[in-house]
């Protein structure tokens, strides 16, 4: 049994996925677009607003971050998501991986917890990314 994130970018999935792949080296596994559903299961604003073109939102994607797998789409097309209630938690090997990997996250984003250490990690902080992602990035304590 495995448990993975499907997120919803409401609009914006090529632009997160894109914004992963410079920060965390995310790995595109699978990604298509709305036009590219079967025509019958093609319907004009389908899984959007009705104001705007779907042909090239994203349906359904999925990609890599390390050893996990994340789904995303671009949901109702909203274009502006709404994460709440969860955060996504990166694991990183040291103190300086840490410290960068959390300013490429902040980049555009929100800061809710600077890096520091604590009596469970070398390294802790929290940030909202510029997609409201909520983003947990701690070294561990050596053994």
């Amino acid at each position: 049994m495995q448990v993975q994130p499907y997120l919803y970018f409401e609009g914006r999935t090529e632009e997160a996925i894109a914004f992963y792949q410079k920060t965390l080296g995310a790995q595109v596994e699978m990604m298509m677009r709305m036009n590219e559903a079967p025509p019958e299961a093609q319907t004009p604003g389908q899984g959007c607003r009705g104001d705007i073109d779907t042909s090239d939102k994203i349906l359904h994607a999925s990609f890599r971050i390390g050893d996990t797998s994340v789904m995303a789409s671009d949901g109702m097309c909203s274009g502006k998501a709404d994460f709440q209630g969860f955060s996504l938690t990166l694991t990183v090997a040291d103190d300086a991986e840490a410290a960068q990997k959390f300013a490429l996250l902040a980049d555009g984003g929100e800061v809710q917890m600077p890096v520091d250490k604590t009596f469970f990690a070398s390294s802790f902080g929290m940030v909202k990314d510029r997609f409201g992602v909520l983003w947990i990035v701690i070294a561990p304590l050596p053994m």
